[in-house]
This record gives C-alpha cells, structure tokens and sequence, in this order.
C-alpha cells in the first residue's frame, strides 16, 4: 500500500457523494474513481465507471486499495462479495447487508482473501458517543437498570420519491436498517446484545409509500442485565424531533442525545465529574467547513487508516456489523 490510500466509491447518491468529499479532503487518501449506474457524464466525475465490473477490470482498479460500497441497501452484499473477490478491503456503507446469512458470507468470504471489511458506524467516533462507552465500560454506573432509545424523525415525500430505491422491502429493507441501525450499534456497543425482544409495528402515514412500517415500539432485555425499550418513528411531521439514550443505573442517570449523538443532555452520577468533551468543529485540506457527520466521518476513516497500515489493530466493525443486522432480523421477527 503506497503512501497514500486510494478508494473507490460504488454508488454517488447522497452517502456516496459524502464518502466521496470526506475521501476528497483527507491527506491521506486519494480518490481513484466514482462507480455508478446513473449517468454522471454532466457532473464532470472523471474517472466515472458505470458498472463494477467494467471498473474492476479497469488498470485503475490495480492500484485501488478500498472500495467503499455506498449503493443501495439491498445490493451491500451482493457488491462486497465481488469487491473482496477481486482482493480489495472493502468499507460497507451501513447496514452491512439486510439479513445475517449475506453478512456471515461477507465476514467469511474477508478471512478467505485476508481483507479488512469496515461497516460504516460514525456515530462511534462522536466524543459523546465514545464518552458513554467509557462511562458503561468503566463499572462507575453500577448495575445498569434501564436504558431508553428514542429516535422520532421526519421522512416525507421529500425523501421517498417515486421511482427511488428508498421505502423498498428489497433494497431498503425497513426503517431500522435505513434509518436507525446507528441506535441499534450503539444499544449493541455499549450495553450488549439484547433478548426477550417484544416488537410492535405500524405504519400511521406513509401508506402506498413505503413497503414497511414507520413507527416501532420494541421492548427487550439485556443480556448483560437491565431491560430497555426503542421507540422510533419516521412520521413526525415536517422535520426531526429527537435522538435520545437515557441510562437509568444504580449509581446514576445520564441522557445524551442529538442526531449524531452530539450531546450530553444530564449526567448526575455519584462520585463522577464529567469530563470536557470536545465536538469542535474540523475543516478540510481546503478550509471546507464539515457538518457533524462528517466529522465523525472524519475521525472513522482516521481509525481505518490506521488499521490499514497495521499502527493500531485491527477494527472489528465486520463481526459487529453482522451482530447489528442480526439484532435488527430478531426485532423484526419478534
């Protein structure tokens, strides 16, 4: 791998294009090529491919070191499994895949060709977010007793459009793999797996828009001990409401909240000063100004890298990727 690392990107909607400028702006990396269906011809996108295969057996493809798969949900696998065919790491934009079975196939198919796999989960790298897994680490709360989720957002007929993949059972796969897999992570990352898991589902406003529900109410035990609930929602009129983690523990309460988990609401623990958490902001090579999520995009890629180059170990987010999509299939078949 040369001094820089060079990636890919495989499908230019929204989070590809985000990939694509954070990959842009880093010092360490270096973009070969867009790969997409649509026609980007007038978007002046050089090199652009319009199929993976036609890039992958390009000679630009020989010197790509990661391909970052931000394509449509249902096609994660299907494009990781050729990507690692062809001996390049892979970074999966989230979720992994939309059922355990394609993404124990990515896991084992990475092992096979010795290639790192890295599922997209920024919200880790928010300080807030890597504030509240020290606190649960560190034993300091004491037995936890109850953990709440509540994610109420707004997605409209601004956001499924006729003809789009979005709001699809095959390549959408439902509002918790879309929307929210990032507050399954984090239930997964900081508390454990859960079981128990009790679902109710409706779908209040979104009829003949979308194949599944809006609106979730999911109760569960932890494995570790406590029990916790998830309440989410995409029919909140006109805009966001809330992106909430409530940890009601034995020795303490704490809410952090925000749509990148970018805020400490309460923390009231027994014997604990909370620390200063930093969320400054971070520019580009260029001076760009970045949004919050690309910050923790930032500091992701930061961490990966380094993985790469072997100067820290390996990251694990395949294996915890494919716990993700399992807890989302045992919330949905419950």
């Amino acid at each position: 791998m040369g001094e820089k690392v060079r990636f890919a990107v495989v499908g230019y909607g929204h989070m590809g294009k985000r990939h694509a400028k954070v990959i842009r702006e880093h010092p360490d990396c270096e973009l070969m090529a867009i790969v997409d269906i649509q026609d980007l011809s007038g978007d002046h996108i050089e090199p652009f491919y319009n199929s993976l295969d036609c890039f992958l057996e390009s000679a630009i493809a020989m010197g790509t070191d990661v391909m970052i798969i931000a394509s449509p949900n249902g096609l994660h696998a299907q494009h990781a499994l050729r990507c690692l065919a062809a001996k390049k790491h892979v970074l999966i934009e989230k979720p992994m895949a939309l059922n355990k079975t394609d993404a124990e196939a990515i896991v084992t198919r990475a092992a096979e060709v010795q290639k790192q796999v890295f599922v997209m989960m920024q919200n880790r790298f928010s300080p807030v977010s890597v504030w509240l897994k020290e606190l649960t680490d560190s034993g300091v709360l004491g037995n936890i007793y109850l953990i709440q989720v509540n994610c109420f957002w707004n997605r409209d007929g601004r956001y499924y459009k006729k003809g789009n993949w979005h709001g699809t059972s095959d390549l959408d796969g439902g509002t918790l793999f879309t929307q929210f897999s990032h507050f399954i992570d984090l239930i997964y990352w900081c508390f454990g797996d859960i079981t128990n898991i009790r679902s109710n589902f409706r779908n209040f406003n979104h009829e003949g828009i979308i194949d599944f529900e809006d609106t979730g109410l999911v109760h569960f035990d932890l494995i570790k001990g406590g029990v916790g609930s998830l309440s989410y929602t995409t029919a909140v009129w006109d805009q966001n409401l809330e992106s909430s983690i409530t940890v009601i523990a034995e020795k303490g309460s704490v809410k952090v909240s925000g749509q990148y988990m970018d805020k400490v609401e309460y923390c009231h623990v027994d014997n604990y000063q909370k620390p200063d958490i930093n969320t400054s902001n971070l520019k580009g090579g260029n001076g760009t100004e970045f949004t919050e999520a690309e910050i923790n995009h930032q500091n992701f890629i930061h961490q990966m890298l380094c993985s790469l180059r072997g100067e820290s170990p390996e990251m694990t987010l395949a294996n915890e990727g494919e716990k993700v999509v399992g807890m989302i299939e045992r919330i949905y078949n419950n």
